[in-house]
């Protein structure tokens, strides 16, 4: 039986990135992830159960009629590097694969929403926890209030440094803007 060849884009000289994607329940990891991949995504979405409702919260996500019961998977190739996406699930029940989806990471996208600004503290603080470099990206929904910028890095109480832009995870000009800003930080950081 024959087997296909990886994609010719990934070569030897292209450098293996290792990102994750986090964010709570709801914000668009998933999204995300399949705007950058280059690649089929691996999506653990699963439709939510009425039990799943009862565990959830679903107040300013009202219609999400799925979840992420795993983690996501992409890949987007750059000149020189070839990143791994992983999607980390929201919900806190699935905190216990932080660590080992962390593991060998450059660094991670924090997703957050306006909408429900506080779901991201436990988000941040499982990341800064990790000892991990990060950058958020605020996902931009129709119904979300515009703050300014230096407002949400206040309400989260984010380093000066820590880069923040906003971000449509759909759009994937916007979604490759914010991770290219992550790994950008995170090559100063290294170099500095």
């Amino acid at each position: 039986m024959a087997s296909a060849l990886s994609d010719s884009r990934v070569s030897a000289e292209h450098i293996p990135v290792k990102l994750v994607i986090a964010g709570p329940f709801g914000v668009g990891k998933t999204t995300i992830v399949s705007a950058l991949s280059e690649i089929k995504p691996l999506n653990t979405e699963e439709v939510l159960t009425q039990a799943g409702t009862l565990v959830d919260d679903l107040t300013g996500v009202s219609d999400k009629t799925t979840t992420t019961t795993a983690i996501d998977f992409g890949r987007l190739t750059l000149p020189g590097a070839v990143l791994y996406l992983f999607g980390a699930p929201g919900q806190t029940r699935f905190q216990v694969l932080w660590d080992e989806l962390v593991r060998g990471a450059l660094g991670v996208l924090v997703l957050a929403d306006t909408r429900r600004i506080d779901e991201s503290f436990a988000v941040l603080d499982l990341v800064e926890n990790a000892g991990i470099r990060y950058a958020v990206a605020v996902n931009h929904f129709p119904d979300s209030p515009d703050y300014p910028l230096e407002s949400v890095r206040k309400a989260l109480d984010l380093d000066p440094r820590t880069p923040l832009m906003v971000c449509d995870a759909r759009d994937p000009a916007s979604a490759r803007a914010s991770l290219i800003a992550l790994v950008e930080h995170v090559r100063e950081l290294v170099l500095s």
